[in-house]
């Protein structure tokens, strides 16, 4: 299965905040012990550490799913902004939910 690509913001991002942001899992704590378990993979390669520094054109995989880290010059999908949003969301409403 061909990667998503998934735009970061900064020039890098630790794998653990990268899964969550690919959604590739849904919290951090289910990162940390997937990570630890060592069912995530880098570029082919199995890594233990929740830390490992990502740069662009990094592959991660985890149970069947992988993604690509890319700037976002590269990723059609408009970078969303919450604090540029133009809508009625109001972020607050949901933020304790």
């Amino acid at each position: 299965m061909e990667p998503i690509d998934v735009a970061i913001r900064d020039e890098s991002i630790r794998l653990g905040q990268f899964l969550k942001l690919a959604n590739l899992v849904e919290t951090g704590g289910l990162a940390k012990e997937l990570i630890a378990e060592g069912q995530v993979s880098v570029n082919g390669e199995v890594d233990t550490r929740r830390g490992k520094v990502l740069r662009p054109g990094d592959v991660v995989s985890v149970a069947g799913m992988s993604a690509r880290v890319a700037t976002t010059d590269e990723v059609d999908d408009d970078y969303f902004d919450e604090a540029t949003a133009d809508d009625d969301f109001d972020p607050e409403k949901w933020r304790n939910l």
